[in-house]
């Protein structure tokens, strides 16, 4: 498998195609596939994830699902590359892109953990006609937040120095990301680089514990410590990455010229046929995933901020189902049928250690979600083969199908008949 990885990880996304056409030719078995399974927010190298969009493609189809969708920060420069492997695998495909954007309506913090009056959104269903119209587009920003960037490496070096460890944006941070590609560059990637200089400074994986511990006062459980000890442990970085990502208060500066206002994106995404949606993300208690730290986020207002999101004109709530306890998401789900949105589900993936199946939506209370995906794969190729006047949400389609539960399930079978027309 791991011959597999390094073929569909390769530097360019021709030998990423390449090698996925070998791949298939050697392999004789096919997965078992879920039928009843679906993900619709995988990131890749474009913005921060081990996966190339042909590994992506790949590591869902050996999932077992029979749709995946690629969702990466700022940018869409995987997209045509993840279009072109899923065709290979006969996967059903959807792209997107997921933004911060400003969303000054009083309610403080929303879904973004960081900062107040900024959400997390994305544009959903983007056909490749207008990819690179979108990419396009979002360039802007991408410059923008390199250059918040550049000063939250300053930040981080002030703290570090004492330990003798600095980073440079240009030197450290950049070559992990693929920007000089049109990919975009997170605070994942400073604290990337960061974990690599930490390892090469404390090489003796107790010497590093210890310094985490003591040094940088930050808690580590003990499957972790598991982790970090384990000298054969292929995701140490990624794994380092989680325990630094508690303390990222000390050097994050608000974005403010990166992120477009929520409203004018809105408009852009739709001129070109694109889904805006929400990403509900949800008080946190007892973490469902066990892996999430106690705190409130959009759960206290939850009504009242449908009421703005349908003022400025979402189409569509995004969520996660293993994220949120079952009675979040009874009310989350009564909301968007209240206020007629449109529900779509992703499990975010950017870490090795994250499957990409969601056993969840084999449950019934789910299981319209994959009708949803479905109906993403056939409004993308309604409107690449047509434009955008004949998508999902199109005037056209709203006059001639009023009913959104009936038009979900319209376009589900033009999604499945995209599939279908290759076998």
């Amino acid at each position: 498998m791991l011959d597999i990885t390094q073929k569909l990880n390769a530097p360019t996304q021709k030998e990423r195609l390449l090698a996925l056409e070998e791949v298939l030719k050697m392999e004789s078995e096919k997965p078992n596939f879920r039928e009843n399974d679906a993900n619709n927010h995988i990131h890749t190298i474009y913005s921060f994830s081990p996966y190339s969009p042909t590994l992506a493609a790949y590591k869902a189809y050996s999932a077992g699902l029979t749709s995946a969708g690629i969702m990466d920060h700022d940018s869409l420069s995987g997209a045509k590359e993840f279009k072109s492997a899923c065709s290979l695998l006969n996967l059903g495909s959807t792209c997107g892109v997921e933004v911060r954007a400003k969303f000054n309506k009083g309610f403080g913090k929303m879904n973004h953990p960081d900062q107040n009056e900024c959400i997390y959104m994305a544009a959903h269903g983007v056909a490749l006609r207008y990819v690179d119209e979108l990419n396009n587009y979002l360039d802007f920003y991408r410059q923008k937040r390199n250059e918040r960037n550049a000063r939250m490496c300053s930040l981080i070096s002030q703290k570090y120095a004492e330990y003798g460890i600095t980073l440079d944006f240009d030197k450290d941070v950049k070559p992990l990301s693929k920007q000089e590609e049109g990919g975009s560059v997170t605070e994942r990637h400073l604290l990337y680089a960061l974990a690599i200089k930490i390892s090469n400074r404390y090489q003796d994986r107790n010497e590093l514990l210890a310094f985490l511990k003591d040094g940088l006062e930050l808690s580590v459980s003990e499957k972790i410590k598991g982790y970090i000890l384990d000298e054969d442990n292929p995701h140490f970085l990624y794994d380092l990455v989680g325990v630094l990502k508690a303390d990222t208060k000390f050097f994050y500066i608000n974005a403010d010229e990166e992120m477009p206002i929520c409203e004018d994106f809105i408009k852009k995404a739709k001129s070109l046929g694109a889904i805006p949606a929400y990403a509900y993300l949800g008080d946190v208690g007892d973490s469902v995933t066990g892996d999430k730290k106690a705190q409130k986020f959009e759960d206290d207002y939850l009504e009242d901020l449908f009421v703005e999101l349908k003022k400025a004109g979402f189409l569509a709530i995004a969520y996660m189902p293993t994220r949120n306890t079952p009675e979040q998401l009874t009310r989350l789900q009564a909301l968007c049928k209240k206020y007629g949105m449109f529900e779509i589900s992703g499990e975010d993936i950017n870490s090795p250690r994250q499957q990409f199946c969601c056993k969840a939506l084999a449950l019934k209370e789910y299981a319209h979600l994959i009708d949803s995906t479905w109906a993403l794969i056939g409004h993308e190729y309604s409107v690449e083969k047509y434009g955008v006047e004949s998508g999902m949400f199109s005037t056209k389609a709203i006059e001639k199908t009023p009913d959104l539960y009936k038009r979900i399930k319209l376009y589900a079978e033009i999604g499945k008949q995209t599939i279908c027309n290759k076998n």
